[in-house]
Protein backbone atom coordinates (compact mmCIF):
# COMPACT_ATOMS: atom_id res chain seq x y z
CA UNK A 1 0.00 0.00 0.00
CA UNK A 2 1.71 3.17 -1.21
CA UNK A 3 1.60 5.95 1.72
CA UNK A 4 -0.93 9.18 1.11
CA UNK A 5 0.16 12.75 1.87
CA UNK A 6 -2.80 14.69 1.67
CA UNK A 7 -1.62 18.55 1.11
CA UNK A 8 -5.86 19.54 0.36
CA UNK A 9 -6.92 22.50 1.95
CA UNK A 10 -3.57 24.94 1.18
CA UNK A 11 -0.01 24.02 0.99
CA UNK A 12 2.54 24.50 3.90
CA UNK A 13 5.59 27.12 3.45
CA UNK A 14 8.36 25.65 0.96
CA UNK A 15 10.41 24.81 3.88
CA UNK A 16 8.03 22.58 5.41
CA UNK A 17 6.94 21.06 1.98
CA UNK A 18 10.26 20.00 1.14
CA UNK A 19 10.60 18.59 4.62
CA UNK A 20 7.50 16.34 3.87
CA UNK A 21 8.55 15.17 0.24
CA UNK A 22 8.59 11.23 0.08
CA UNK A 23 12.88 10.36 0.02
CA UNK A 24 14.54 6.72 0.52
CA UNK A 25 15.66 6.48 4.13
CA UNK A 26 19.24 5.53 3.16
CA UNK A 27 20.45 8.58 0.87
CA UNK A 28 23.92 9.19 -0.59
CA UNK A 29 24.81 10.76 2.75
CA UNK A 30 24.77 7.28 4.99
CA UNK A 31 26.84 5.55 1.80
CA UNK A 32 30.14 8.04 2.19
CA UNK A 33 32.09 6.78 5.15
CA UNK A 34 31.75 3.26 3.18
CA UNK A 35 32.20 4.95 -0.25
CA UNK A 36 35.30 6.49 1.21
CA UNK A 37 36.89 3.73 2.37
CA UNK A 38 36.39 1.87 -0.97
CA UNK A 39 38.11 4.90 -3.04
CA UNK A 40 41.31 4.99 -0.94
CA UNK A 41 41.62 1.37 -0.75
CA UNK A 42 41.68 1.72 -4.68
CA UNK A 43 44.19 5.00 -4.64
CA UNK A 44 46.47 3.04 -1.90
CA UNK A 45 46.73 -0.43 -3.87
CA UNK A 46 45.74 -0.59 -7.34
CA UNK A 47 44.49 -3.64 -8.92
CA UNK A 48 44.51 -5.78 -6.14
CA UNK A 49 42.06 -3.85 -4.15
CA UNK A 50 39.74 -3.96 -7.97
CA UNK A 51 39.80 -7.88 -7.41
CA UNK A 52 39.36 -7.74 -3.34
CA UNK A 53 36.40 -5.66 -4.13
CA UNK A 54 34.90 -7.76 -6.96
CA UNK A 55 35.08 -10.64 -5.17
CA UNK A 56 33.42 -9.33 -2.22
CA UNK A 57 30.63 -7.11 -4.02
CA UNK A 58 30.30 -9.03 -7.17
CA UNK A 59 30.60 -12.70 -6.72
CA UNK A 60 33.89 -13.29 -8.05
CA UNK A 61 36.69 -11.65 -9.73
CA UNK A 62 37.66 -11.08 -13.76
CA UNK A 63 40.09 -12.71 -15.73
CA UNK A 64 41.60 -10.10 -16.30
CA UNK A 65 40.26 -6.55 -15.39
CA UNK A 66 40.85 -4.72 -18.98
CA UNK A 67 38.27 -6.58 -21.23
CA UNK A 68 39.93 -7.69 -24.57
CA UNK A 69 39.11 -6.11 -27.57
CA UNK A 70 38.26 -10.01 -28.86
CA UNK A 71 35.83 -10.42 -26.59
CA UNK A 72 34.08 -7.09 -27.38
CA UNK A 73 33.94 -8.06 -31.08
CA UNK A 74 32.29 -11.40 -30.08
CA UNK A 75 29.77 -10.09 -28.06
CA UNK A 76 28.71 -7.45 -31.21
CA UNK A 77 28.81 -10.66 -33.03
CA UNK A 78 26.38 -12.34 -30.68
CA UNK A 79 23.63 -9.77 -30.99
CA UNK A 80 20.34 -11.11 -31.95
CA UNK A 81 19.23 -9.15 -35.08
CA UNK A 82 16.26 -7.41 -33.09
CA UNK A 83 18.56 -6.11 -30.38
CA UNK A 84 20.72 -5.11 -32.52
CA UNK A 85 18.57 -2.96 -34.42
CA UNK A 86 17.10 -1.65 -31.70
CA UNK A 87 20.77 -0.13 -30.30
CA UNK A 88 21.45 0.83 -34.09
CA UNK A 89 18.22 3.00 -33.52
CA UNK A 90 18.52 4.01 -29.96
CA UNK A 91 22.01 5.01 -31.05
CA UNK A 92 20.92 7.29 -33.73
CA UNK A 93 18.34 8.61 -32.38
CA UNK A 94 20.49 9.78 -29.15
CA UNK A 95 22.87 11.20 -31.83
CA UNK A 96 20.93 13.63 -33.42
CA UNK A 97 19.29 14.89 -30.35
CA UNK A 98 22.50 15.58 -28.59
CA UNK A 99 23.87 17.18 -31.56
CA UNK A 100 21.44 20.18 -30.74
CA UNK A 101 22.93 20.16 -27.46
CA UNK A 102 26.33 21.60 -28.74
CA UNK A 103 26.56 25.47 -28.43
CA UNK A 104 27.66 27.90 -30.85
CA UNK A 105 31.27 29.46 -30.88
CA UNK A 106 30.21 33.16 -30.70
CA UNK A 107 32.32 36.52 -30.39
CA UNK A 108 31.29 39.65 -29.00
CA UNK A 109 32.69 42.95 -30.15
CA UNK A 110 32.79 45.66 -27.21
CA UNK A 111 34.41 48.42 -29.29
CA UNK A 112 36.78 48.16 -32.11
CA UNK A 113 39.72 46.34 -31.72
CA UNK A 114 37.85 44.29 -27.95
CA UNK A 115 36.84 41.26 -28.83
CA UNK A 116 35.80 38.38 -26.41
CA UNK A 117 35.59 34.74 -28.27
CA UNK A 118 33.40 31.86 -26.64
CA UNK A 119 34.64 28.04 -27.39
CA UNK A 120 33.85 25.27 -25.91
CA UNK A 121 36.29 22.43 -25.74
CA UNK A 122 35.76 19.01 -24.80
CA UNK A 123 37.34 17.17 -22.24
CA UNK A 124 40.17 15.04 -22.99
CA UNK A 125 39.70 11.64 -21.53
CA UNK A 126 36.56 10.99 -19.45
CA UNK A 127 35.48 7.66 -17.46
CA UNK A 128 31.44 6.55 -17.79
CA UNK A 129 30.08 4.61 -15.38
CA UNK A 130 27.02 1.72 -16.31
CA UNK A 131 25.41 -0.34 -13.98
CA UNK A 132 25.17 -3.73 -13.26
CA UNK A 133 23.90 -5.92 -10.61
CA UNK A 134 20.20 -6.00 -10.96
CA UNK A 135 19.17 -5.58 -14.68
CA UNK A 136 21.40 -5.05 -17.64
CA UNK A 137 21.96 -1.36 -19.07
CA UNK A 138 22.82 -1.12 -22.67
CA UNK A 139 20.87 1.90 -22.86
CA UNK A 140 23.32 3.74 -20.54
CA UNK A 141 26.49 2.38 -22.59
CA UNK A 142 24.45 4.48 -25.46
CA UNK A 143 23.46 7.43 -23.46
CA UNK A 144 26.79 7.88 -22.23
CA UNK A 145 29.06 7.25 -25.28
CA UNK A 146 27.35 9.28 -27.44
CA UNK A 147 26.98 12.04 -25.83
CA UNK A 148 30.74 12.38 -25.14
CA UNK A 149 31.58 11.29 -28.94
CA UNK A 150 29.21 14.09 -29.91
CA UNK A 151 31.05 16.89 -27.99
CA UNK A 152 34.73 15.48 -29.60
CA UNK A 153 35.86 13.58 -26.66
CA UNK A 154 38.96 12.00 -27.96
CA UNK A 155 39.57 8.82 -24.85
CA UNK A 156 36.74 7.35 -23.32
CA UNK A 157 36.89 4.32 -20.70
CA UNK A 158 33.86 2.60 -19.71
CA UNK A 159 33.71 0.43 -16.74
CA UNK A 160 30.36 -1.94 -15.79
CA UNK A 161 30.56 -4.83 -12.64
CA UNK A 162 32.13 -8.07 -13.50
CA UNK A 163 29.28 -10.60 -13.45
CA UNK A 164 28.74 -13.51 -11.82
CA UNK A 165 26.28 -14.99 -14.12
CA UNK A 166 28.77 -14.70 -16.49
CA UNK A 167 32.32 -15.55 -15.25
CA UNK A 168 33.42 -12.01 -13.70
CA UNK A 169 33.27 -11.04 -16.51
CA UNK A 170 31.28 -7.73 -18.11
CA UNK A 171 27.20 -8.50 -19.34
CA UNK A 172 28.33 -9.23 -23.25
CA UNK A 173 25.12 -7.10 -23.82
CA UNK A 174 27.36 -4.20 -22.47
CA UNK A 175 30.48 -5.04 -24.30
CA UNK A 176 28.22 -4.98 -27.47
CA UNK A 177 26.83 -1.90 -27.11
CA UNK A 178 30.47 -0.33 -26.64
CA UNK A 179 31.83 -2.23 -29.42
CA UNK A 180 29.05 -0.83 -31.80
CA UNK A 181 29.61 2.53 -30.52
CA UNK A 182 33.69 2.08 -31.27
CA UNK A 183 35.06 1.83 -27.38
CA UNK A 184 37.72 -0.50 -26.80
CA UNK A 185 38.68 0.41 -23.63
CA UNK A 186 36.35 -1.05 -20.91
CA UNK A 187 36.86 -2.56 -17.61
CA UNK A 188 35.22 -4.96 -15.38
CA UNK A 189 34.73 -3.27 -12.54
CA UNK A 190 32.25 -1.44 -10.41
CA UNK A 191 30.82 0.44 -7.61
CA UNK A 192 32.46 2.99 -5.33
CA UNK A 193 36.19 1.38 -6.04
CA UNK A 194 35.81 1.95 -9.96
CA UNK A 195 34.88 5.52 -9.33
CA UNK A 196 37.97 5.59 -7.66
CA UNK A 197 39.76 3.65 -10.51
CA UNK A 198 38.92 6.31 -12.89
CA UNK A 199 39.36 9.11 -10.98
CA UNK A 200 43.25 7.88 -9.33
CA UNK A 201 44.08 5.61 -12.30
CA UNK A 202 45.35 2.06 -11.98
CA UNK A 203 49.11 1.69 -13.10
CA UNK A 204 49.14 -2.11 -13.03
CA UNK A 205 46.19 -2.52 -15.92
CA UNK A 206 47.13 0.45 -17.61
CA UNK A 207 44.20 3.03 -16.61
CA UNK A 208 44.60 6.77 -16.97
CA UNK A 209 43.08 8.87 -14.69
CA UNK A 210 40.12 10.95 -16.31
CA UNK A 211 38.94 14.08 -16.38
CA UNK A 212 35.29 13.72 -16.11
CA UNK A 213 32.77 10.68 -14.57
CA UNK A 214 29.51 10.36 -15.67
CA UNK A 215 26.89 7.87 -15.42
CA UNK A 216 23.99 6.39 -12.77
CA UNK A 217 24.71 3.98 -10.09
CA UNK A 218 23.68 2.86 -6.75
CA UNK A 219 23.88 5.33 -3.73
CA UNK A 220 27.48 4.01 -2.92
CA UNK A 221 28.59 5.02 -6.17
CA UNK A 222 26.62 8.54 -5.85
CA UNK A 223 29.03 8.65 -2.72
CA UNK A 224 32.10 8.23 -4.49
CA UNK A 225 31.08 10.40 -7.10
CA UNK A 226 30.96 12.98 -4.14
CA UNK A 227 33.99 12.37 -3.14
CA UNK A 228 36.02 13.00 -6.06
CA UNK A 229 34.87 15.57 -7.34
CA UNK A 230 37.37 18.04 -7.05
CA UNK A 231 39.98 15.71 -8.24
CA UNK A 232 37.91 15.03 -11.34
CA UNK A 233 34.52 16.46 -12.47
CA UNK A 234 31.39 14.58 -12.20
CA UNK A 235 27.84 14.96 -13.42
CA UNK A 236 26.27 14.39 -11.10
CA UNK A 237 25.23 11.92 -7.71
CA UNK A 238 22.70 10.46 -9.70
CA UNK A 239 21.39 7.57 -7.19
CA UNK A 240 18.35 5.82 -6.96
CA UNK A 241 15.63 6.28 -10.12
CA UNK A 242 12.10 7.92 -9.34
CA UNK A 243 8.85 9.47 -11.16
CA UNK A 244 6.45 11.44 -10.47
CA UNK A 245 3.39 11.72 -12.36
CA UNK A 246 0.97 14.75 -12.09
CA UNK A 247 -2.72 13.48 -13.41
CA UNK A 248 -5.96 14.29 -13.01
CA UNK A 249 -9.78 12.26 -13.09
CA UNK A 250 -8.72 13.17 -17.42
CA UNK A 251 -5.96 10.59 -17.26
CA UNK A 252 -6.07 6.82 -18.01
CA UNK A 253 -5.43 5.07 -14.36
CA UNK A 254 -3.71 1.57 -16.15
CA UNK A 255 -1.31 4.31 -17.95
CA UNK A 256 -0.04 5.75 -14.65
CA UNK A 257 -0.20 2.62 -12.47
CA UNK A 258 1.96 1.05 -15.78
CA UNK A 259 4.55 3.79 -15.22
CA UNK A 260 4.86 4.13 -11.43
CA UNK A 261 5.43 0.22 -11.79
CA UNK A 262 8.17 0.60 -14.43
CA UNK A 263 10.32 2.17 -12.55
CA UNK A 264 9.83 1.01 -9.41
CA UNK A 265 11.30 -2.19 -10.96
CA UNK A 266 15.05 -0.83 -11.21
CA UNK A 267 15.61 -1.06 -7.21
CA UNK A 268 14.28 -1.22 -3.88
CA UNK A 269 14.96 2.12 -3.27
CA UNK A 270 13.15 3.37 -6.33
CA UNK A 271 10.84 6.32 -5.67
CA UNK A 272 7.66 6.37 -7.79
CA UNK A 273 4.66 9.47 -6.98
CA UNK A 274 1.79 10.45 -7.95
CA UNK A 275 0.44 13.69 -7.15
CA UNK A 276 -3.18 13.81 -8.33
CA UNK A 277 -6.63 16.25 -7.77
CA UNK A 278 -8.47 13.66 -7.48
CA UNK A 279 -8.78 10.97 -4.58
CA UNK A 280 -10.83 9.17 -6.60
CA UNK A 281 -8.32 8.69 -9.26
CA UNK A 282 -5.80 7.77 -6.96
CA UNK A 283 -7.85 4.68 -5.38
CA UNK A 284 -7.86 3.57 -9.22
CA UNK A 285 -4.45 3.91 -9.60
CA UNK A 286 -3.54 1.86 -6.20
CA UNK A 287 -6.04 -0.83 -7.58
CA UNK A 288 -4.91 -1.08 -11.19
CA UNK A 289 -1.37 -1.99 -9.40
CA UNK A 290 -1.49 -5.90 -8.36
CA UNK A 291 -2.92 -6.82 -11.72
CA UNK A 292 -0.27 -5.64 -13.30
CA UNK A 293 3.02 -6.51 -11.08
CA UNK A 294 1.69 -10.21 -10.15
CA UNK A 295 2.96 -11.34 -13.78
CA UNK A 296 6.15 -9.48 -12.83
CA UNK A 297 9.43 -11.06 -11.97
CA UNK A 298 10.62 -8.03 -10.70
CA UNK A 299 7.29 -8.22 -8.35
CA UNK A 300 8.79 -8.51 -4.98
CA UNK A 301 11.62 -5.63 -6.10
CA UNK A 302 9.17 -2.99 -7.14
CA UNK A 303 6.80 -3.79 -4.47
CA UNK A 304 8.94 -2.76 -2.22
CA UNK A 305 9.86 0.57 -3.77
CA UNK A 306 5.91 0.87 -3.91
CA UNK A 307 5.48 0.35 -0.14
CA UNK A 308 8.90 2.07 0.73
CA UNK A 309 9.08 6.18 2.22
CA UNK A 310 10.47 6.94 -1.11
CA UNK A 311 6.77 6.41 -2.66
CA UNK A 312 3.49 8.27 -2.11
CA UNK A 313 0.15 9.20 -3.59
CA UNK A 314 0.37 13.45 -3.18
CA UNK A 315 -3.56 14.89 -3.09
CA UNK A 316 -3.88 18.54 -3.53
CA UNK A 317 -6.37 21.12 -4.85
CA UNK A 318 -5.05 22.11 -8.04
CA UNK A 319 -3.26 21.27 -10.93
CA UNK A 320 -1.15 24.90 -10.12
CA UNK A 321 -0.54 23.03 -6.42
CA UNK A 322 0.61 19.95 -8.22
CA UNK A 323 3.46 22.02 -10.02
CA UNK A 324 4.45 23.32 -6.97
CA UNK A 325 4.62 20.18 -5.38
CA UNK A 326 6.97 18.84 -8.22
CA UNK A 327 8.98 21.54 -8.22
CA UNK A 328 9.48 21.38 -4.29
CA UNK A 329 10.18 17.61 -4.87
CA UNK A 330 12.72 18.37 -8.24
CA UNK A 331 11.94 14.67 -10.16
CA UNK A 332 14.53 13.13 -12.15
CA UNK A 333 11.55 11.85 -14.15
CA UNK A 334 8.39 13.91 -14.76
CA UNK A 335 5.29 12.53 -16.43
CA UNK A 336 2.54 15.36 -16.63
CA UNK A 337 -1.16 13.40 -17.73
CA UNK A 338 -3.68 16.31 -17.29
CA UNK A 339 -6.94 18.02 -18.92
CA UNK A 340 -3.79 20.35 -20.57
CA UNK A 341 -0.51 19.04 -20.38
CA UNK A 342 0.58 22.85 -21.75
CA UNK A 343 -0.74 24.87 -18.68
CA UNK A 344 1.24 22.47 -15.79
CA UNK A 345 4.12 22.30 -18.05
CA UNK A 346 4.06 26.57 -18.03
CA UNK A 347 4.57 26.01 -14.11
CA UNK A 348 7.32 23.47 -14.25
CA UNK A 349 10.89 24.75 -13.74
CA UNK A 350 12.98 21.85 -11.79
CA UNK A 351 12.84 18.18 -13.49
CA UNK A 352 15.33 16.10 -14.87
CA UNK A 353 13.35 15.62 -18.05
CA UNK A 354 10.10 15.89 -18.48
CA UNK A 355 7.55 13.50 -20.74
CA UNK A 356 4.33 15.03 -21.70
CA UNK A 357 0.74 13.38 -22.43
CA UNK A 358 -0.38 9.93 -22.21
CA UNK A 359 1.53 8.52 -25.06
CA UNK A 360 5.18 9.45 -23.56
CA UNK A 361 6.07 7.44 -20.63
CA UNK A 362 9.73 7.39 -18.68
CA UNK A 363 10.01 4.08 -20.56
CA UNK A 364 10.66 5.68 -23.64
CA UNK A 365 13.00 8.22 -22.96
CA UNK A 366 14.85 5.63 -21.28
CA UNK A 367 15.24 3.54 -24.25
CA UNK A 368 14.64 4.89 -27.43
CA UNK A 369 13.22 8.93 -27.16
CA UNK A 370 16.21 10.76 -28.25
CA UNK A 371 16.67 12.05 -24.54
CA UNK A 372 19.06 11.85 -22.49
CA UNK A 373 18.03 9.03 -19.31
CA UNK A 374 20.84 10.01 -17.10
CA UNK A 375 19.20 12.42 -15.28
CA UNK A 376 19.52 14.15 -11.60
CA UNK A 377 17.68 12.57 -8.50
CA UNK A 378 17.20 12.88 -5.18
CA UNK A 379 15.85 16.54 -5.55
CA UNK A 380 18.90 17.29 -7.17
CA UNK A 381 16.86 18.58 -10.63
CA UNK A 382 16.29 21.64 -8.18
CA UNK A 383 19.73 23.01 -9.57
CA UNK A 384 21.29 20.64 -11.93
CA UNK A 385 20.09 18.78 -15.21
CA UNK A 386 20.58 15.64 -17.22
CA UNK A 387 23.34 14.48 -19.06
CA UNK A 388 24.05 16.27 -22.37
CA UNK A 389 26.71 16.66 -25.22
CA UNK A 390 27.53 19.71 -23.66
CA UNK A 391 28.22 18.14 -20.12
CA UNK A 392 31.50 16.99 -21.67
CA UNK A 393 32.46 20.70 -23.16
CA UNK A 394 34.11 23.39 -21.57
CA UNK A 395 33.26 27.14 -21.87
CA UNK A 396 36.57 28.92 -22.81
CA UNK A 397 37.04 32.86 -23.17
CA UNK A 398 39.43 33.93 -25.44
CA UNK A 399 40.55 37.40 -25.21
CA UNK A 400 41.72 39.54 -27.90
CA UNK A 401 42.37 43.30 -27.23
CA UNK A 402 44.64 46.37 -29.86
CA UNK A 403 46.76 48.69 -28.45
CA UNK A 404 44.09 50.86 -28.98
CA UNK A 405 41.10 48.91 -27.51
CA UNK A 406 43.76 48.36 -24.51
CA UNK A 407 44.41 52.16 -24.37
CA UNK A 408 40.66 53.12 -24.40
CA UNK A 409 39.84 51.27 -20.83
CA UNK A 410 43.29 51.59 -19.08
CA UNK A 411 41.68 54.31 -16.90
CA UNK A 412 39.14 52.28 -15.93
CA UNK A 413 41.33 49.58 -15.21
CA UNK A 414 43.60 51.63 -13.15
CA UNK A 415 41.21 53.51 -11.04
CA UNK A 416 39.69 49.87 -10.03
CA UNK A 417 42.90 48.28 -9.07
CA UNK A 418 43.46 51.26 -7.23
CA UNK A 419 40.48 51.17 -5.17
CA UNK A 420 41.00 47.50 -4.70
CA UNK A 421 44.83 48.55 -3.61
CA UNK A 422 46.07 46.20 -6.44
CA UNK A 423 48.44 48.88 -7.79
CA UNK A 424 50.35 46.09 -10.04
CA UNK A 425 47.20 45.41 -11.55
CA UNK A 426 47.30 48.86 -13.12
CA UNK A 427 50.67 48.90 -13.70
CA UNK A 428 50.64 45.90 -15.68
CA UNK A 429 48.57 47.87 -18.22
CA UNK A 430 49.79 51.43 -17.98
CA UNK A 431 53.30 49.60 -19.09
CA UNK A 432 51.85 48.74 -22.13
CA UNK A 433 49.82 52.01 -22.83
CA UNK A 434 52.96 54.63 -21.60
CA UNK A 435 54.95 53.01 -24.13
Amino acid sequence: MMQRIDLRGGLPARAELLRLMPRAAGDVSHAVDAARELVEDVRHRGAAALHDQAERFDGGAPATVRVPAAEIAAAVAGLTPELREALDEAIRRVRAASAAQIPAAAVTTLADGAEVHQRWQPMRRVGLYVPGGKAVYPSSVVMNVVAAQVAGVASIALVSPPQRDHGGAVHPTILAAAGLLGVDEVYAMGGAGAVGALAYGVAEIDLEPVDLVTGPGNNYVAAAKRLVRGVVGIDSEAGATEILVIADDTADAGFVAADLISQAEHDEQAGSVLVTTSAAFADAVEAAIPERTAVLGTATRLQTALDGPQSAIVLVDSLTDAATVSNAYGPEHLEIQTVDDDAVLSEIDAAGAVFVGPHTPVSLGDYLAGSNHVLPTGGQARFGSGLSASTFLRPQQIVRYTPEALAEVAPHIVALSTEEQLPAHGAAVTERTNR
